[in-house]
């Protein structure tokens, strides 16, 4: 998927391909549950979650994977362990399909987000 112009996420949700809206859907349903006191909001093309004007996650369908962004580096240093078998660049875990998401580890790394607030990077 190119950069979203949607102006909401329900309306990125209708967008993204068939085969990946159930899992975008779950991801969604995920931060909105876990990240108490955020705010939602499309930034950048995709669905972020705010906390006091700051982005700490987000998430997308690319071209060849879902993407989830964790913005804090002490939350991924955190989670290394965990994290060091997944396909993971600087900020963004990928999934290379809807069926490989670990919404364990999802949920895990948003609570942690969640406890308190940290450094963006």
């Amino acid at each position: 998927m190119v950069q979203s112009r949607a102006a909401d996420v329900d309306t990125y949700l209708t967008e993204v391909p068939e085969e990946r809206r159930e899992a975008l859907t779950r991801l969604r349903r995920l931060c909105r549950t876990e990240l108490a006191g955020f705010t939602e909001v499309m930034a950048y093309g995709m669905p972020a979650y705010e906390r006091d004007g700051r982005g700490e996650i987000a998430f997308a369908s690319q071209k060849q994977y879902i993407s989830f962004y964790l913005m804090r580096d002490d939350v991924r240093q955190e989670f290394a362990d965990r994290l060091a078998a997944q396909d993971m660049g600087k900020g963004c875990l990928r999934f290379r399909g809807a069926a490989r998401i670990d919404f364990d580890l999802v949920r895990d790394l948003l609570r942690a987000v969640a406890a308190r607030p940290g450094p963006v990077c």
